[in-house]
C-alpha cells in the first residue's frame, strides 16, 4: 500500500544512482473509476514532469529512473491531467457511499499491470499524521490506551470530486456526475448545505432538472434563494418549471423582485400562470399554501371513463390522495376516493357514488384554520374554493403542517415519495 505522501519529497535518482531532485508533485489522467498516474513533477529548475514509464522503482522514500540523469525523458505539463498534491490534498470531496463531505488527507496509490492507480482517499486522523510524519507516534500513543489508530479509507469510485471554477481552490477534476445524481434527493441537499456557494452550483450543474427540482424542494429557504440566485437564469427557470407550482411560488416570493420577474419571463406560459396565481395571494392564507397540481375530473364520465382520464394523466403520488369532481365551470361537486372508483362497476356514472359532502375552505382561510380543519377531519388534502365554490386549489397535509410548525421542525419532516 503506498500513499501519495510518501512520493512527495521522495528522492528521485536515475540509473546511475545520481540525485536528480526530488518529487514536488504527481500528475494524473481522470478515468473512471481510478485515475492513472502519468507522471512525476521533480523539482529541478523550474520543474520538470517525468513520464511514469520513465520511473523503475519507489521505495524507501526514492524513486529510482530507469535513464541517466543527462537522458532522462520530460514531458509537458497536460491540462487534462491533475496534479495530486497541489488539486486534490486538503480538499473537499463527496463520498457517495457515506452520504457526506470529507476532507482528503492523504491519497492511496496501487500499482497494477505496469500502472500507478489512485484507488482512495485517506480521510482519517492517521492520514494527517502520515503526511507530518507522525504516524509511528500517533499509533505509539493510541497504543497506550489499549487502542489502535484506525486507516479511514474511501475508495475512489464512489468518490464524487467537487468540480467549481478555475482558480487555486478548485478541483479540477473532469468526471462525471453520475455518481451523485444516484443519491436520493435529501441526501444531496444534506451535502449541499455544507458547500460553498460555487461548490454548490458545480453540483446542481451535474443534475437533471428533475432531480435539481427535488434538491431544491429539500434545502432550506435561505438555501435555496442561493443556489438559485447563483445560477444562470435560463437554468434556473427549467429547474422551477419541474418544482410543484407552490414551491417554486415560495421561492420566487423570497427573491428579489427583479429576480422574480425575469424567471417567470423565461418559464414556460402555463408553469408561469400557474406561480403568479399563487404569488398574488398572502403566504399565510389558503390561497398561498395551496398547489394548483391536483386531480379532478368531469361529474359527467363512468368509472372506467375516469379510471382512463387518471391513466392519461399520470398524477403523481401526492396529489392523488383524492379525485375532484367538477362541471364545466369549475364548481366543485364532489370528491371520489380511489377505493371506491376501482370496486365500482365499470359503466356505473361516477355521479352515483360521489361524495357531495366535501370540507373545503376559502381562498382566504387563515393557516391555523387550515391546520385545524385538516386534524379535525384527518384529511390528507384539503379543496381550496372561491366565493363561487369554483376549486382553485388543494393543499396537502405536508405543506399544512410546515406552515404552522416552528422552522426547526420543518427541515426533519417526511416528504411525500
Amino acid at each position: 500500500m503506498v500513499f501519495l505522501s510518501e512520493f512527495l519529497g521522495a528522492e528521485v535518482v536515475d540509473v546511475e544512482q545520481r540525485r536528480v531532485g526530488r518529487v514536488r508533485d504527481v500528475t494524473a489522467t481522470v478515468i473512471e473509476p481510478y485515475p492513472v498516474v502519468t507522471g512525476i513533477v521533480v523539482s529541478r529548475g523550474s520543474g520538470e514532469i517525468v513520464p511514469w514509464s520513465s520511473v523503475r522503482t519507489f521505495a524507501g522514500r526514492e524513486v529510482a529512473l530507469r535513464t541517466s540523469a543527462e537522458s532522462m525523458p520530460t514531458m509537458p505539463a497536460n491540462e487534462a491531467d491533475i496534479w495530486l498534491g497541489r488539486d486534490v490534498l486538503d480538499k473537499q470531496v463527496i463520498d457517495t457511499d457515506g452520504r457526506r463531505v470529507v476532507r482528503v488527507n492523504d491519497l492511496q496509490l496501487v500499482e497494477s499491470g505496469g500502472k500507478m492507480l489512485l484507488v482512495g482517499a485517506d480521510i482519517g486522523v492517521r492520514g494527517l499524521l502520515r503526511r507530518l510524519g507522525l504516524e509511528r507516534v500517533g499509533k505509539a500513543v493510541v497504543r497506550l490506551f489499549r487502542r489502535d489508530l484506525p486507516m479511514v479509507l474511501v475508495s475512489w469510485d464512489v468518490v464524487q470530486p467537487l468540480q467549481g471554477e478555475s482558480g487555486p481552490d478548485a478541483v479540477r477534476l473532469r468526471i462525471s456526475g453520475k455518481r451523485i445524481s444516484k443519491l436520493h434527493p435529501a441526501d444531496i441537499a444534506d451535502i449541499v448545505e455544507e458547500l460553498s456557494a460555487r461548490e454548490r452550483s458545480a453540483i446542481f450543474a451535474q443534475l437533471s432538472d428533475e432531480m435539481a427540482a427535488e434538491t431544491l424542494e429539500e434545502l432550506e429557504p435561505d438555501d435555496q434563494r442561493s443556489v438559485i440566485e447563483n445560477m444562470d437564469a435560463e437554468r434556473a427557470s427549467e429547474i422551477l418549471e419541474e418544482m410543484g407550482p407552490d414551491e417554486a411560488a415560495d421561492l420566487l416570493a423570497d427573491l428579489s423582485e427583479d429576480r422574480a420577474r425575469l424567471l417567470l419571463e423565461l418559464m414556460e406560459t402555463a408553469d408561469a400562470e400557474d406561480v403568479r396565481e399563487l404569488l398574488s395571494f398572502p403566504e399565510d392564507t389558503a390561497g398561498g399554501l395551496m398547489t394548483t397540481e391536483y386531480v379532478s375530473v368531469s361529474v359527467g364520465l363512468s368509472a372506467q371513463e375516469c379510471i382512463e382520464a387518471l391513466r392519461v394523466l399520470e398524477p403523481e403520488a401526492e396529489h392523488v390522495y383524492y379525485v375532484y369532481v367538477i362541471d364545466e365551470e369549475e364548481h366543485l361537486n364532489g370528491v371520489l376516493s380511489l377505493r371506491d372508483l376501482i370496486v365500482a362497476k365499470p359503466g356505473t356514472p361516477i355521479a352515483q357514488f360521489v361524495r357531495r359532502d366535501v370540507v373545503t375552505v376559502k381562498l382566504d382561510a387563515t393557516r391555523d384554520e387550515v391546520a385545524a380543519v385538516m386534524a379535525k377531519y384527518n384529511l390528507m388534502a384539503l379543496p381550496v374554493v372561491d366565493a363561487e365554490d369554483r376549486l382553485r386549489g388543494i393543499i396537502t397535509v405536508d405543506d399544512a403542517l410546515e406552515s404552522v410548525l416552528p422552522e426547526g421542525v420543518k427541515r426533519r419532516l417526511p416528504k411525500p415519495a
